[in-house]
């Protein structure tokens, strides 16, 4: 067994835009593990500035993991990833591909035998008023029942946007879900979920910054709309942290990125939690190449959960690569045939 990494920078097609700035590439890592003629390749998205992944040990890590890939078992490396969750997941992919001995096969499903798809959300990122309109239009001819928008650089015309669509689709007709990614402050927004609220969204993520424990407690007890958990959840890396963390601030759902909360495992495990309290949740990618949105697919359809997935990200770079991966519709299908 051999092992090694290679960076990647993923490049937009267009730029996208979130409160958080302005994204025109992502950079990530392949760990590839070679035993005799077979290759398998696994996916580390480091995601800069949101990750908890030390920045500056990141590649000794894996230089480290590729180094230990024949002296250490699969558990202890894994468990040795734990403050690096895009590690981990990468190594749990190309370990579970090993299991299949199939590349590219992760969870055999009706999924995998493109006989089911996914319900997934359509994205719509921030840019101007006409950016958006021209993707929410595109969106709805493509028949998507759950639109989610970026929110929180100018919310005066975002409310308009969203008022505009809800004049012409009731909310049984379209699920809105909104993502500040923590762009309003707490003092802006509770007139914000009360704006909301009369558009009937489904549901707003990570309204404030991460960290503000306390406010968000507040806001969760108090809003008028429910609140998702997404940035919140990065950097608790153990049971007694997450199982804290949904105690005391009680969202209604959490948001579940394998790349950044320890992969599969770590989200099994805020999964269980969350069940546990009466709290839904749902998958999102966190902007992955195909090779990671594939493992995580495959994975989101054997967990059975029927709510709009957040992964229709496959399409937003020039040069990914190639995927079984095709959306028809607003479902996510696996071609085996590709």
């Amino acid at each position: 067994m051999k092992a090694s990494f290679l960076p990647y920078s993923l490049l937009f097609k267009q730029p996208a835009g979130t409160s958080r700035g302005i994204l025109k590439t992502k950079l990530t890592y392949f760990i590839k593990i070679n035993i005799e003629e077979n290759e398998f390749i696994g996916e580390c998205s480091f995601f800069k500035g949101l990750s908890a992944d030390p920045e500056s040990e990141y590649e000794k890590k894996l230089q480290w993991i590729c180094t230990n890939i024949e002296k250490e078992e699969e558990e202890t490396l894994i468990e040795s990833c734990r403050k690096f969750p895009s590690i981990q997941f990468g190594l749990e992919q190309v370990f579970q591909q090993i299991k299949t001995k199939k590349q590219g096969l992760f969870f055999e499903s009706d999924f995998t035998k493109g006989q089911k798809g996914i319900l997934i959300n359509g994205l719509i990122w921030m840019g101007s008023l006409d950016f958006m309109r021209k993707q929410i239009q595109k969106k709805i001819a493509e028949k998507y029942k759950c639109i989610k928008l970026k929110i929180g650089i100018n919310w005066e015309e975002e409310f308009k946007i969203l008022k505009n669509i809800r004049k012409e689709f009731s909310s049984s007709d379209l699920e809105l879900r909104v993502d500040a990614n923590g762009g309003f402050s707490f003092d802006e927004v509770k007139k914000v979920l009360n704006q909301l609220a009369e558009l009937e969204i489904h549901s707003i993520e990570q309204p404030i910054s991460a960290g503000q424990v306390d406010r968000m407690a507040e806001l969760c007890t108090n809003s008028p709309i429910p609140i998702a958990l997404d940035e919140e959840l990065i950097g608790k890396f153990y049971k007694n942290e997450k199982e804290a963390l949904l105690k005391k601030i009680k969202p209604q759902y959490i948001i579940l990125k394998p790349s950044l909360v320890g992969g599969w495992s770590g989200s099994k495990e805020w999964i269980k939690l969350a069940e546990k309290q009466n709290i839904g949740w749902w998958i999102t990618s966190a902007l992955e190449s195909n090779i990671g949105l594939n493992a995580l697919a495959q994975w989101t359809a054997i967990l059975n959960n029927k709510m709009p997935q957040g992964l229709g990200t496959g399409l937003l770079y020039s040069n990914n690569l190639p995927s079984k991966l095709e959306i028809r519709g607003d479902k996510l299908f696996y071609n085996p045939e590709k």
